[in-house]
């Protein structure tokens, strides 16, 4: 873009305006900080190695300006107002990703009537301070759940990225009971872009942590929530059922390596077939990723 690196001019002499005096409200730019404000001296007290380093830190993650000690003052004042607008207004800054898909599942379920999601995605209608609110189960917890917030019945916070989940499964509008019929990610329509990321940040990282510990997977998902499955058809050596929401159960499949037989351990989870009535492809996957989490004691964010 042309104007992120011209020189601020005013229009009568074409000349670059002096900082403290009456100008055109421009945005500033990287390059405007680093060659109007700073010393380009790289000296490092900022706690980046270059000026330019600051200035796009400044520009993009909102920065201090000043944390640079060598900017004049006057210049400084200014320069932060104008920083401070821009920043009001999103120009140049990073994106601050899981509040947008927050803010934007929370108006997707905005829609929704509290009373009506018993009968759909199931839990119990409670009374808060006469605020009605849904206690929905989720892995071993308690979700408590009103038109704005999604927080833990013990009080603390869901992160953000679970409150989109969850929201978005609100939104979905199923009501479907489970089937009992198991299915692969493969198995259901548009994921064809999904199976190479499921492997990658699903089930190699699973096969990783748990190949010749078996116990220890045991061990994990049962502190979960997980059900230990013995059952001869299902043909794995370990079967593990997770209920994460009232109709979403999730099986995993483990078979540990087999070095006399030259199998390596595979994994793989399975999904009723009416999970696509109460969650969206990217929800599946975050689902996903978010048992492999729990059960690889992974912090989440």
């Amino acid at each position: 873009m042309r104007c992120l690196y011209s020189t601020i001019t005013s229009n009568k002499t074409n000349k670059p305006i002096e900082w403290g005096r009456k100008r055109a409200k421009m945005s500033l730019s990287v390059v405007d900080i680093y060659s109007k404000l700073l010393p380009k001296t790289n000296c490092k007290e900022c706690g980046y190695t270059t000026c330019m380093a600051f200035a796009s830190m400044v520009v993009s993650e909102k920065y201090p300006l000043k944390n640079c000690p060598y900017i004049d003052q006057n210049k400084l004042i200014s320069a932060q107002k104008e920083l401070e607008k821009q920043y009001s207004k999103g120009k140049w800054t990073k994106r601050d990703m899981a509040q947008d898909a927050l803010n934007w599942a929370k108006e997707r379920a905005s829609s929704m009537k509290i009373s009506s999601l018993p009968d759909r995605i199931g839990g119990q209608i409670i009374f808060e301070n006469d605020d009605e609110m849904l206690e929905l189960p989720y892995f071993k917890g308690v979700l408590v759940i009103n038109s704005e917030k999604i927080r833990n019945k013990d009080g603390t916070d869901l992160t953000r990225w679970e409150q989109v989940f969850i929201f978005n499964h609100m939104a979905q509008g199923g009501k479907s009971n489970p089937t009992g019929n198991w299915k692969g990610l493969q198995e259901f329509p548009n994921t064809v872009s999904k199976i190479k990321s499921m492997r990658e940040h699903v089930e190699i990282p699973l096969i990783k942590k748990f190949t010749n510990n078996i116990k220890e997977l045991i061990k994990n998902g049962m502190d979960i929530g997980g059900q230990l499955l013995k059952d001869d058809n299902l043909n794995a050596d370990v079967s593990l059922l997770f209920q994460p929401l009232p109709k979403i159960p999730v099986m995993l499949n483990f078979w540990d390596e087999d070095i006399a037989d030259n199998f390596e351990a595979e994994v793989k989870l399975l999904f009723d077939e009416t999970i696509v009535d109460h969650l969206d492809i990217e929800s599946i996957m975050f689902l996903s990723e978010r048992i492999k989490q729990l059960l690889c004691e992974e912090e989440f964010v």
